[in-house]
């Protein structure tokens, strides 16, 4: 069992919504959704380049993926996050927009955000109590020597390349898209997520997804509301 710390918004959400009928799978239930051909994009195309996000389920990772600790238990990761929950006061992110990353697209802010990469820093500092060394394996997997040294630093005391300075909040919605491809996955991506382009996203909740097995879709375990008052309320 692997555990991981994300940001999703609530299971009803238009958001949620959308993007569970556009990766094919709503990780709140584990139920699969039906697509059809889009554009040039057959079903089996669709489904190959966003096999990726649909495993993870639709988010943005805070605190990456996981084995507990020695001595740390489900109940006591649980007990901590919904204490972190009562004491985090939500927040907007200004504008969030689809932007390719590399060969992927995702829906990302802007804008860069100072309150979300503080939020995201206190998230991977407070949890990693909790989370286990990272085996030969997993290490070998982020291919430490192609990595940035900052990033391969991070790999190695935090168990993921991206967090703190190096950290790019992103709701990833493809996998690795071919170049040809990436023009018309733009436009698609445009219209499919137009309702939410441009305007605030908010960040009002952590959620505890899980991986049963190695390589099984990722589901929500528990999503908890940030609680706390905003500080001039």
């Amino acid at each position: 069992m692997r555990y991981a710390i994300y940001f999703s918004p609530t299971a009803d959400d238009p958001l949620t919504r959308a993007a569970a009928t556009w990766l094919g799978r709503d990780a709140f239930t584990g139920e699969l959704n039906h697509r059809t051909a889009e554009h040039d994009l057959t079903v089996e195309e669709l489904d190959e380049l966003t096999a990726d996000p649909r495993r993870y389920g639709f988010h943005a990772t805070l605190k990456a993926p996981f084995h507990l600790a020695d001595g740390e238990s489900e109940a006591d990761l649980l007990a901590a996050l919904a204490a972190f929950a009562e004491e985090t006061a939500p927040f907007d992110i200004p504008s969030v927009v689809v932007e390719q990353i590399g060969p992927f697209f995702a829906l990302v802010p802007q804008t860069p955000h100072q309150p979300l990469q503080q939020f995201a820093a206190s998230v991977v500092d407070s949890f990693e109590p909790f989370r286990a060394p990272l085996s030969e394996t997993d290490i070998r997997r982020r291919k430490p020597d192609s990595l940035p040294p900052q990033q391969r630093e991070n790999l190695m005391r935090w168990g993921y390349p991206y967090v703190f300075d190096e950290f790019r909040f992103h709701m990833t919605l493809t996998g690795p898209v071919p170049e040809a491809q990436a023009p018309g996955m733009a436009r698609l991506l445009g219209d499919r997520f137009a309702d939410f382009v441009g305007r605030p996203l908010r960040i009002d909740g952590l959620a505890l997804f899980v991986e049963p097995e190695r390589g099984a879709p990722f589901l929500v375990h528990s999503r908890l509301p940030l609680r706390a008052a905003q500080p001039n309320g």
